[in-house]
C-alpha cells in the first residue's frame, strides 16, 4: 500500500492534463500555419525530413515527466522498518482563569475566548513536550493531566468556560498549587507553569503558593491579559455584573501580582493585547531553551520514502526529449552520399533517356 508524505501536493497532477491539451493547441496551430505557407503536395519537397511522429513522441515525454514530477512531489512511501523513537520534552502546564472578569472585552472578542485561541497556537510550537491544563476560579481543577495526546488536550480546552468552577472569584495560590500536584516527581528542571489571568486575586495565601513553588524550582510565567483602565463585566442575559452594594463591577488588570510571581520563581511576565497575544513568542524564547528529559519510548513503523524513483526518471525523460529531435536522419547511399527518402527512386518517365553518340565521337571512341 502506497502512502503519501505530502497528498495534497497530488494536486499539482491537474497540470498534466493542461500541458497535453496546449501541446495539441500549439500542434494544430504549427499545421495551419504550415498549410497556409505551402501546399499539402509539396511539403515532402519543402520540408523532406520532417518527422510529425518525433513531435509526438517529444509530447509525450513531456507529459509524462511531468506527471512523474507531480507525484514524487506528493511523496510515495512503500515498503517500511521498525525504529525506536525517543522523545525528550519537557512538562508544561497552562492553567487559565475562568472567573467572570474574564468576560471582559476589553480583549476582543472577550479575555477567555482569546486567551483559548492563544494556547490552541501554543499546541503547534511545543512539539514532544507533554502538556497539562488548569482551570481556576475560587478554586482549582485539574482539566487535563500530563499528555502526548494534543488531541485530549485540544477537546480538554474546548471545553473551559466560565462557570466551569462553582466558586466564584480568582484564587492564583489555588492555581499554583493544583499546578504542583500535576507535575510528576520533583524533576523541577523540566517543568514549567504558565498562568493566563487578569491579575485580581481574591485569595489570602499567594505568598505561600509562591514559596512552594520556588522551593520545588519551578518555573512560572505569567500572563496578564485585560487593560489598567479596566472594562465593564457583561452578563449572558444584558447588563453588567454588580456587586453586593450595587456597583457595576470594572474588572482591572492587575500586573504588579503578576510579576511578583514571575519574578520570584525566575519566570517572566507578559502582557497579552488584541494584535499580539505573545503566548508563543514566550514558550519560544524561554520555555522552550529549558533542559529537556526523555519523556517515552516507542517503537515505530517508518515508512521508507520512495520520491527519488519517479523524480530520477523525470530527469532522464527531460534529458531525452532535446536530444529526439523532430526531424528525421537523411538516409545515405552505399557510398557515403546522402539520399532524400523522397529521391530514394525516381520515376522511369523522370529519369534521362540514353542519347546517341554524335557523329566523330564513336570513331574518336
Amino acid at each position: 500500500m502506497i502512502q503519501w508524505r505530502d497528498p495534497a501536493s497530488l494536486a499539482t497532477l491537474v497540470l498534466v492534463p493542461a500541458l497535453a491539451a496546449f501541446l495539441a493547441w500549439s500542434w494544430r496551430r504549427r499545421c495551419r500555419a504550415l498549410a497556409r505557407f505551402v501546399a499539402a503536395e509539396l511539403l515532402p519537397a519543402v520540408a523532406p525530413d520532417l518527422g510529425p511522429r518525433r513531435r509526438g513522441v517529444r509530447a509525450v515525454l513531456l507529459c509524462l515527466a511531468l506527471l512523474l514530477l507531480a507525484i514524487a512531489l506528493g511523496g510515495p512511501m512503500w515498503g517500511f522498518r521498525w525504529q525506536q523513537v525517543q522523545r525528550q520534552g519537557i512538562d508544561l502546564i497552562v492553567a487559565i482563569d475562568t472567573s467572570r472578569s474574564m468576560l471582559a472585552t476589553d480583549v476582543k472578542p472577550n479575555r477567555l475566548a482569546r486567551a483559548k485561541l492563544a494556547v490552541q497556537d501554543l499546541l503547534a510550537q511545543i512539539g514532544g513536550d507533554r502538556v497539562g491544563l488548569v482551570a481556576f476560579a475560587g478554586s482549582a481543577f485539574l482539566q487535563c493531566p500530563l499528555t502526548l495526546d494534543f488531541g485530549a488536550f485540544a477537546q480538554s480546552l474546548q471545553a473551559i468556560d466560565v462557570g466551569i468552577i462553582p466558586r466564584g472569584g480568582t484564587n492564583l495560590a489555588a492555581a499554583v498549587d493544583t499546578s504542583l500536584a500535576a507535575f510528576e516527581g520533583r524533576q523541577s528542571q523540566h517543568q514549567a507553569l504558565v498562568i493566563i489571568t487578569d491579575g485580581e486575586d481574591h485569595g489570602s495565601d499567594l505568598d505561600d503558593a509562591i514559596g512552594r513553588a520556588t522551593e520545588r524550582g519551578v518555573k512560572i510565567y505569567t500572563v496578564g491579559i485585560g487593560t489598567a483602565e479596566g472594562e465593564l463585566i457583561p452578563l449572558a442575559g444584558g447588563g453588567f455584573l454588580k456587586d453586593r452594594a450595587g456597583q457595576v463591577v470594572k474588572s482591572r488588570l492587575d500586573e504588579a501580582t503578576l510579576r511578583k510571581i514571575a519574578e520570584r520563581t525566575g519566570g517572566a511576565y507578559l502582557h497579552a493585547t488584541d494584535t499580539a497575544f505573545g503566548l508563543t513568542e514566550l514558550y519560544r524564547d524561554y520555555i522552550a531553551k529549558m533542559e529537556k528529559r526523555e519523556l517515552a519510548s516507542t517503537l515505530e513503523r517508518r515508512f521508507e520514502h520512495r520520491f527519488q524513483w519517479p523524480l530520477a526518471a523525470a530527469f532522464v525523460l527531460l534529458l531525452a526529449e532535446p536530444l529526439l529531435g523532430e526531424r528525421r536522419a537523411p538516409r545515405r547511399r552505399a557510398g557515403g552520399r546522402r539520399v532524400l527518402w523522397w529521391r530514394r527512386r525516381e520515376p522511369s518517365h523522370r529519369r534521362p533517356a540514353a542519347t546517341a553518340p554524335r557523329p566523330g565521337e564513336e570513331e574518336a571512341a
